[in-house]
């Protein structure tokens, strides 16, 4: 797997849909993004994680020092991600009462907990930890919207719990949206699309963008060729 960017500290992936992050449980989820990566790059090491069906910028160290500055940027929220996504509905009119800041984002705060009993999924519950992600609306139609995304914390599938827990899950979401909604995309509509933050050891500002051409409006994604 070729990195968009790489240095002697770390590098810079735009991860497919459909791959792990890391390897899972078992001989048939070895394949994985790290893996691919350390075949050629064997300092690589994971700093963070996108779940195996969302796409887009991904980083990663290499060798122990820049994992643990680059870790240390995530922990203290210094590491800016952005994300879109095509969510059912509209919502900008049932979230109207929410306040906007300046820019059009509106905020979701609700903890998130595992739901022991049917894990992988995770709940909106008082137990939880604490999250929080900001959107706001890109393009709407009669059935779906194209929003942007920050999580101000990392919890595992935030973004996707606390959209679903709005009333408004992403198209192709199998965990999260019912099937008629899981049914209109052929992929969970998710994407990392921006990725910025200090160069852990330079302290240059970088910023990389990968960005897609989904839209509010069937079919949503670009038919293929």
């Amino acid at each position: 797997m070729t990195p968009i960017h790489e240095d002697e500290h770390l590098l810079v992936l735009d991860k497919p849909s459909g791959l792990l992050s890391v390897p899972g449980r078992g001989p048939d989820k070895q394949d994985c993004l790290s893996k691919r990566v350390q075949d050629r790059y064997p300092d690589a090491l994971i700093v963070h994680r996108l779940d195996q069906d969302t796409s887009g910028l991904l980083l990663m160290a290499r060798g122990i020092e820049a994992q643990r500055r680059l870790s240390k940027l995530f922990e203290t929220r210094q590491v800016k991600k952005r994300y879109v996504a095509v969510v059912t509905g509209q919502p900008e009119h049932t979230q109207s009462a929410e306040v906007t800041d300046d820019d059009g984002w509106r905020t979701i705060d609700g903890p998130i907990l595992l739901d022991w009993e049917r894990r992988p999924l995770h709940i909106i519950h008082q137990g939880g930890k604490a999250s929080r992600s900001r959107w706001r609306a890109l393009q709407t139609s009669d059935s779906a919207s194209l929003i942007e995304l920050e999580p101000v914390t990392g919890r595992t599938h935030q973004l996707r719990v606390h959209l679903q827990s709005i009333g408004h899950p992403m198209l192709g979401d199998t965990l999260y949206a019912p099937l008629d909604i899981k049914a209109l995309s052929p992929r969970l509509l998710l994407h990392a699309q921006e990725l910025a933050f200090l160069h852990p050891f330079t302290e240059q500002a970088l910023a990389f963008k990968a960005p897609v051409q989904w839209s509010a409006t069937a079919p949503y994604i670009p038919l293929q060729p």
